[in-house]
């Protein structure tokens, strides 16, 4: 497996999935200004096993959460899309179906599909989101599960490679938390998934993977949706759901991680579903309302930047264009012409 990682189709492959929609960026474009030498490059340290991921650039944004974006020099980008080339689909066929984050097929509008489809099902919830995801991965779990599904040990080298270059990059988002049979060392076990990593995303998924399989089998939830950390099951019992919710709390202990668990409480799918930033519910869904304030802040923002030159309306037209596809996913018409309508007749014919 490790030989095809570094073949030349599987890199020039990898180097156009990396560069798709960023061409325009300088990091990009100066790799592809010699993109025979770099790949060329690429291959030989990778073939010599001396290839060593760079730096990471980080920086914060605010959607709405302030989260810490950490971001691989592109060279390392396209490494990592050569090591997903390989590995994805090894992983792929061992997802369950109500698995919908970074998945081909999957996303954002069919989890809410999903979840609509259930509430109409099920008369309770119980709604769950894991505290300090990202931060919170164990790099030896992590490793372990990866290692039961891949035994080339020149592609396990690489993902150690990978890993050991992001720890730390989180630790200031981390809050320590202590497990059973935990000794005072448990502080310097190595974790965290920098937040911008292809396979951050996809380790994401294979790291949960078990627990995945633990909801539908043994806790044996028929209505069970997940993305990301957040996740929800419902059933027809409320006492039932309180019964899992302990038994999930149990389990996420094995993967060193815990839930918000003032958040997780059961209620009846009628009282409405916060989920991916809408709220659902059995016959209609609903944007929640900090987004649709944050769009109409951004959009206002690229408005005034226009008028100065910073903005082109070829900019503002794809960032309305790109939310209207996200939010007539639910009932949405009154607001998008309460903020679209105000503006320029080209954006607002969208």
């Amino acid at each position: 497996m490790y030989q095809q990682l570094f073949s030349w189709e599987n890199l020039l492959l990898a180097y156009r999935k990396a560069s798709k929609g960023k061409r325009g960026q300088a990091n990009v474009a100066e790799f592809e200004y010699r993109l025979e030498d770099n790949l060329l490059q690429l291959q030989r340290e990778l073939r010599e096993k001396i290839y060593e991921p760079g730096n990471y650039y980080s920086f914060y944004i605010h959607d709405p959460k302030r989260r810490l974006i950490s971001a691989a020099p592109f060279r390392d980008r396209v490494v990592h899309h050569a090591l997903c080339n390989l590995i994805e689909p090894i992983f792929e066929k061992s997802f369950v179906f109500d698995s919908y984050a970074n998945r081909i097929g999957k996303g954002t509008h069919k989890a809410l599909d999903r979840a609509t489809h259930y509430a109409r099902q099920f008369r309770y919830v119980l709604s769950c989101d894991i505290r300090q995801f990202f931060p919170s991965i164990d790099h030896n779990i992590l490793f372990r599960i990866l290692a039961s599904k891949i035994n080339d040990p020149d592609i396990l080298w690489l993902i150690g490679g990978i890993l050991q270059s992001g720890v730390g990059i989180l630790s200031e988002e981390y809050e320590m938390n202590y497990f059973p049979n935990d000794d005072l060392f448990a502080i310097h076990r190595p974790r965290g998934l920098p937040i911008g990593n292809l396979t951050s995303q996809f380790w994401a998924n294979c790291y949960l993977n078990p627990f995945d399989h633990f909801v539908k089998r043994e806790v044996a939830c028929r209505g069970y949706v997940r993305y990301v950390d957040d996740f929800l099951l419902f059933s027809n019992d409320k006492s039932e759901l309180l019964e899992w919710r302990e038994t999930i709390i149990k389990r996420l202990m094995e993967f060193r991680l815990k839930l918000h668990e003032n958040k997780a409480q059961a209620r009846p799918v009628t009282e409405g579903i916060p989920f991916l930033g809408f709220t659902i519910f059995p016959a209609h869904r609903r944007l929640k309302r900090r987004k649709g304030i944050a769009f109409q802040r951004k959009y206002q923002q690229m408005l005034c930047e226009n008028k100065i030159g910073k903005a082109s309306r070829t900019e503002i037209a794809a960032l309305v264009q790109g939310w209207v596809n996200h939010v007539r996913h639910a009932n949405t018409w009154g607001l998008r012409r309460s903020i679209l309508t105000t503006h320029p007749k080209p954006i607002s014919n969208l």
